[in-house]
């Protein structure tokens, strides 16, 4: 894990603070806890403790509820985004892949800004 994605994983806001960032009050944000679509750690004297990814998981929460999607179609939009987020862990890497990650890296340790020859191609 990138120590990006890892800070962002730290759980270190405390309901109250979560409640400020996202205009959500407590039991709205632990019902959505009941619902599996968020997943707080619990500190030591038991109280529940937030990540900044259970932050943009709220702040989404509400953007589509105010979008007009009942909580069933959001919990559904996350069931599918993880079973995606499985299959693109499975799948292998295939040449296509291999040589654009290659052409990518060696872009970006050189500066260079020519564009990709292996974006957009079809895949075999």
């Amino acid at each position: 894990m990138q120590e990006k994605e890892l800070r962002r994983s730290m759980s270190v806001f405390p309901i109250g603070t979560v409640m400020k960032l996202t205009d959500l009050t407590a039991r709205q944000i632990r019902y959505y806890e009941e619902q599996d679509l968020i997943h707080p750690e619990r500190s030591e004297g038991n109280r529940r403790m937030y990540s900044l990814k259970d932050i943009d998981v709220l702040l989404e929460i509400k953007d589509y509820l105010s979008d007009g999607l009942n909580m069933a179609g959001i919990k559904k939009l996350y069931q599918l985004k993880e079973i995606e987020k499985e299959t693109k862990i499975k799948q292998p890497l295939t040449d296509h892949d291999v040589r654009r990650i290659f052409y990518d890296e060696i872009v970006s340790q050189g500066g260079l800004t020519q564009a990709n020859p292996f974006q957009n191609k079809p895949r075999f």
